[in-house]
């Protein structure tokens, strides 16, 4: 049976604070680097979600200890990571990419076999790429998808391997964090026709270096060579989403308010793009410096009848295509979404979600080759907006949902994955609630 969450309609343009969690991409790639590290590692800041929640769990089925305190003169909560040898386990992988993408590797150090599997629909996401590279480097798996087993000896070969990573750029950041702890480091070439979300490779190699690894990038070849050595145990301090931060900016948009939230000044975070997008739809954007290598960004919105429709390559950015879709599905004109084919192997095929969820409220959209054509209006009707228990088509759903009465979402809590307490924040947000 369906849940549907009434979403909230906005009855004034909104005025908030809104500060959301730590960022799922550095939390996880922090955790990754913390396990193998040769000393242990603090982990402030870090995102506690299903995704991130999952990783700590895959960690310590092989061996890792990981424990969460809270300091007593802060009241933040902090992870703590003490490496230990890899030995054999199982690992759930839910729907999370970064799992089922990042731990293999990981696996492969292990001494032991190393089992995978995950949620029903997970067995459908693309997986080969990264399987097929482990064993060109020298490990043994069995199987090419989930569910799947690597056969790990305690050490790993390492070496140059040559993918095709179009289908995720999770392909190349997997091997790249392990690579160290390989024999002879692993040099990784991509060769197929576009790289989608760039910006995160580029999050895995500075995260690298942050932590004393040798990083050789190769631009115009496409690639990344990882030198063998240690990694250093050290503090991470996460980063706010700026992912998850985009629905709170939205509906800022939206509703013609003004919304304010932490933002960093410079940052390898894809959402950041977020500013430039929102700007060339109508919005005006300011982020302030406020000390101390910190900043805050405030939108403020147009309204939905005063959006401008967009054609934007979102090849670099295909996280933000639900937030960005929902914008367009309320601008008056055509907008044309490009570059990112590779969603379609997503929680769910994105594309396709958009396109029947947008026109099911009254919108017109077609899902393309390579993206999304959207022709939006600023009225749109209230129906039933379906998540397929993705936590992105959830957020956009209750976007549109302020200022379309009538809007329910199914399965809101499937925001979880990466923003428990979605629903709430959401709330606080509308009754001006500082957050």
């Amino acid at each position: 049976m369906r849940n549907f969450w009434p979403a909230p309609t906005a009855d004034a343009p909104i005025t908030a604070r809104v500060q959301v969690p730590g960022s799922k991409s550095m939390t996880n790639r922090a955790l990754i680097l913390a396990a193998l590290a040769e000393s242990p590692s603090r982990i402030r800041g870090a995102l506690r979600s299903r995704d991130s929640d999952l990783m700590m769990r895959a960690l310590r089925a092989m061996g890792v200890r990981i424990d969460t305190r809270v300091e007593e003169s802060t009241g933040d909560e902090v992870i703590h990571v003490t490496p230990a040898p890899l030995v054999g386990g199982h690992v759930d992988c839910g729907l999370a990419g970064t799992v089922m993408r990042f731990v293999p590797p990981v696996a492969a150090l292990a001494s032991g076999q190393v089992s995978f599997d995950g949620d029903e629909y997970a067995r459908n996401r693309p997986m080969g790429t990264i399987l097929t590279a482990l064993k060109d480097l020298g490990v043994a798996v069995s199987g090419d998808k989930l569910p799947f087993t690597v056969i790990g000896t305690g050490r790993a070969r390492g070496g140059e391997v040559t993918i095709d990573a179009s289908g995720s750029s999770q392909f190349v950041s997997g091997l790249l964090l392990s690579a160290a702890r390989f024999d002879e480091g692993i040099t990784v070439r991509h060769v197929g026709a576009t790289l989608p979300s760039l910006p995160h490779i580029d999050m895995t190699v500075a995260m690298l270096r942050e932590a004393g690894v040798r990083v050789d990038v190769d631009v115009e070849h496409s690639t990344w060579s990882v030198h063998p050595g240690p990694i250093a145990g050290r503090e991470w301090l996460i980063e706010p989403d700026l992912s998850n931060a985009t629905p709170f900016l939205a509906a800022a948009m939206v509703t013609g308010g003004t919304v304010t939230m932490p933002w960093p000044q410079t940052t390898t975070q894809p959402g950041d793009e977020f500013r430039r997008i929102a700007t060339a739809m109508g919005a005006t954007c300011t982020l302030r410096d406020t000390g101390d290598h910190a900043a805050e960004l405030t939108v403020t919105g147009p309204g939905a009848a005063h959006l401008s429709p967009i054609s934007w390559d979102m090849g670099d950015i295909g996280e933000l295509t639900p937030t960005v879709a929902a914008l367009c599905a309320l601008a008056g004109g055509e907008s044309q979404l490009t570059g990112i084919a590779h969603l379609r192997g997503h929680e769910t095929d994105r594309l396709k979600a958009l396109a029947t969820e947008i026109t099911r409220v009254g919108g017109t959209a077609t899902d393309e080759a390579d993206g999304l054509r959207i022709t939006g209006t600023p009225t749109l009707t209230g129906a039933q907006w379906l998540s397929y228990d993705d936590h992105r088509m959830a957020t956009a759903g209750a976007i549109l949902g302020l200022v379309t009465p009538g809007m329910e979402i199914d399965n809101i809590a499937t925001t979880a994955k990466t923003l428990p307490g979605f629903e709430h924040m959401w709330q606080r947000m509308l009754d001006g609630e500082e957050q």
